[in-house]
This record gives structure tokens, sequence and C-alpha cells, in this order.
């Protein structure tokens, strides 16, 4: 199987060469980064401290993806949105593990997923995607009689929160509810709030450091508590469960699929 990878010289993308490198059955076709990168025409091998292959990163990302089975794309919303037209219009499939999508660019990748097979999720490690069923059952049996919160914790330098992650835990707990998240959802707390609404599903948000991600579901009842936690002691979780989705996209009949298609776990 042919894979590309888009934004492969960032800290995601070197792990996601290292991952296919070793997966077996696996072929690494190209890996491009922007225009101005001082990375162009490095062996994607070298970049993550391995013998040259012979393939260089490049600016092309039409030419990789027409060359790929599929691609993978961690990268920026801008950047995925370009890349799931020309996965489309090239009929190569595509994992996205990009987050701060829009409502537009959502119904970009809609487009391009009744044509191609792409596989997109918040989160790739398998304990994750495990942690999201758990939250819409507990959700589910609990029901309002326990208050919701979410907290997630990741490094210093991510740009967007809540993560994607922890929006897609409250989709879980909202669906979990008979719910819309954006009707529930309490994203801010500051100064003189008032009392907690009754049926609220409440994010917080933490940065600093170099931690790859951490999750707490929290469901706060009068006299007991339950939390349900992961943490991600390392970003190369992500990296395996994404070459994981892509070996899984060969022969997949167009559609949008989740990690928990792949996993099998619906």
């Amino acid at each position: 199987m042919k894979i590309g990878i888009v934004g492969c010289a960032g800290r995601m993308g070197r792990m996601l060469i290292n991952e296919v490198l070793a997966f077996e059955g696996a072929s690494l076709v190209g890996g491009t980064e922007h225009g101005q990168s001082e990375h162009l025409g490095a062996d994607l091998g070298s970049l993550v401290g391995k013998p040259e292959t012979g393939v260089i990163v490049t600016p092309d990302a039409e030419a990789l993806i027409a060359a790929a089975d599929v691609i993978i794309d961690f990268t920026i919303p801008e950047a995925t949105r370009s890349n799931a037209e020309l996965a489309s219009a090239n009929d190569t499939a595509m994992v996205i593990g990009t987050t701060g999508l829009s409502a537009s660019d959502q119904k970009v990748i809609a487009l391009a997923a009744s044509r191609v097979a792409i596989v997109q999720a918040a989160n790739y490690s398998v304990g994750v995607n495990l942690m999201l069923g758990m939250t819409e059952q507990a959700a589910a049996i609990l029901g309002d009689d326990m208050d919701i919160e979410i907290v997630e914790m990741h490094h210093r330098h991510k740009v967007d929160a809540p993560s994607g992650t922890a929006l897609a835990l409250g989709d879980a707990a909202a669906f979990g509810r008979g719910v819309k998240l954006g009707e529930v959802s309490a994203r801010a707390r500051d100064g003189h709030t008032g009392a907690r609404k009754p049926g609220d599903i409440g994010f917080a948000s933490l940065r600093g450091g170099d931690v790859a991600g951490e999750h707490t579901v929290i469901f706060a009842g009068e006299g007991e508590r339950l939390e349900i936690t992961h943490k991600a002691g390392t970003r190369q979780i992500f990296a395996v469960g994404a070459v994981r989705a892509a070996s899984w996209t060969l022969g997949r009949k167009p559609g949008l699929y989740s990690m928990r298609d792949v996993l099998g776990l619906k």
C-alpha cells in the first residue's frame, strides 16, 4: 500500500514516517511541507534518523496525492480542506487527524467522502476510542442526575482549545443523553457566572510543558463522582493508530469513517 504524508517534517509527521517505514505491507511514497520549509529536498529517512529512502520532501501536495493510495493528514484546517478536494479528484483515500476544523471545512470533507474512503478522528489512540464508548454509555445510564465536566491538558504548542478529543468526548456524552452538544456546551467561565445550568456539559482546557494529551470526563453527583481518564505518554500512539487506519482504507467503499469503524467498535 502506497502511503503519503502531508506535513511530514513536523513532530507528528516524523512519527508517521517512522510508523509507515516499520509497517509491513506499506511503502512510503512521499511527504510534503509548505513552500518555505527548510526541509524541502530532505530525504524522508534522514528526517527521522534512518537510512535514506530515496524519497524527498516536496511542496507539491497534488503530485503526492496522485501517487499515493492513501494520504495521512495531521496539518491545519486550510491545508486539510485543500487536500480533501485533491484526494477526491485523484481517487485517493485519506486519513485525517487535523483538529479545529470549521463547519464549512467539514462540508468539503463530507463531499470528498462521497467519492473516496476517508477516516476522520479527533484521536487515533485505541484507548481514547474505548473511552468514547464508555463516556456515551455512562451518560446514557446516569442521565441528568450527574453533572458532566470534561478537562483536558496538552503541551504548550497546541493552538486550539478545547482539544478535538475533548469535543469528541462531549459529543459522546451528549449523544448518550439524547441531546446536541451545541445546545448544552459550556465552554468558558469567568467572573460571576451564577449557578451551573442543569444539563450543561462543561469544558476546561489546560496548556503547558510537553504533555502529549490527558483527558478526563467527570460525572459529578450528590455524594459520588465518577471519572474516566486517559493519559497519553507519547504521541507515537496516535501515529500507530493513524497508520492502522490508512491500511484499513484499502479496498474500502467511499464514505466518512471513524476510528471506531477501524477498530470494529460499532
